[in-house]
């Protein structure tokens, strides 16, 4: 094999080169895996003896040669394209205009509830995302065999296994825990809203998340009713949905409240005509609410007896999607900047 002649050939492939990718490719061919280079050294073996070692030598020359002569040639194309880009930049043109971020639909709507209710006398607080099962459900009222306190509907944090049940941490299924731990280290009256995230062991799908924000609401005084809780709530959606919307209330249940009622507001999208967002009811549920359950206030080391108030808990991802009419709610936490700038 002519050594000198692969060479003399390529050095002056080399110099015809005129781009980066060019000599990214030149270099593959000539001293990448299976290159010519590699076939110069494979044939040494096949030389008589006595050649070997000066082909061996002139193999290595020419793949420092080689080596060296791609080393310049890419620094003499970089230091061109420098140049070039120096000759062809104008310096009166005007700038680039740089994009600015903003909030988050889900954080305007958070901060729009809670300036509402701000308006009103409510007091913004927050607690731990990190709660015990003392907390989340037994100061709460729910039931030993409660469903929620499963392992498919709620994320418990692994711990030690003798852990008393009422000690297992857990991520917050609920900004609920939030009203125990105000009422245990303030006397009412009590007017607190408490934003937050929340998390649940469940399927994601169109409606669901696996954690979400909630607002959680509570007023506790000596004559507090359900009429009070209504005119609370009604002021809010009428503020937050700027139109002329009606409101009402329908038997439910929870744990933490007796009465319990959900809250029903009418359909923006269809005025009550019947749409697939109402899905053809005129109504689309907003919250869940009720009268603190008594044990709920002797849990937090309150007399039922003097004190009485409501409690509610709404979805902030689900107001944000009435208020938007947006049909999905992952849209929220996809990053998908085509969604998010549209706010």
């Amino acid at each position: 094999m002519d050594i000198e002649k692969i060479e003399k050939k390529a050095l002056s492939e080399l110099e015809k080169l005129d781009s980066l990718d060019e000599v990214k490719k030149f270099e593959k061919k000539y001293l990448g895996n299976g290159g010519k280079v590699s076939e110069v050294f494979k044939s040494i073996s096949k030389a008589p003896e006595k050649k070997r070692a000066d082909l061996g030598k002139k193999a290595n020359s020419l793949k420092n040669r080689l080596g060296k002569g791609i080393e310049r040639k890419q620094k003499e194309l970089r230091e061109s394209a420098k140049k070039e880009m120096k000759r062809s930049f104008d310096v009166t043109l005007p700038g680039k205009e740089t994009g600015l971020g903003h909030i988050h639909p889900l954080t305007s709507v958070l901060r729009s509830l809670c300036n509402i209710f701000e308006g009103m006398g409510f007091s913004v607080v927050r607690g731990p995302d990190i709660e015990n099962s003392w907390y989340n459900f037994d100061a709460l009222n729910f039931p030993k065999e409660h469903p929620a306190r499963d392992m498919q509907d709620t994320l418990f944090i692994k711990q030690e296994e003798d852990l008393p049940s009422e000690e297992r941490l857990l991520m917050r299924t609920h900004t609920s825990p939030v009203q125990i731990r105000y009422m245990e280290k303030n006397q009412p009256p009590v007017k607190i809203v408490v934003p937050g995230r929340v998390y649940r062991n469940e399927t994601t799908d169109a409606s669901h998340e696996i954690n979400f924000y909630q607002l959680e609401g509570l007023m506790v005084d000596r004559e507090i009713s359900v009429a009070n809780f209504k005119a609370v709530i009604t002021s809010l959606i009428d503020k937050f949905f700027t139109g002329d919307v009606d409101v009402r209330l329908r038997p439910s249940f929870f744990p933490f409240t007796e009465p319990s009622f959900e809250v029903d507001m009418s359909c923006t999208v269809c005025n009550q005509e019947g749409c697939s967002v109402c899905s053809q009811t005129g109504w689309i549920e907003v919250l869940g609410a009720g009268m603190v359950h008594p044990n709920v206030l002797k849990n937090s080391g309150l007399n039922p007896k003097n004190w009485q108030g409501f409690a509610f808990g709404m979805g902030i991802d689900r107001m944000a999607m009435i208020k938007y009419g947006i049909e999905d709610v992952r849209l929220f936490y996809s990053g998908d900047l085509r969604f998010l700038n549209q706010f």
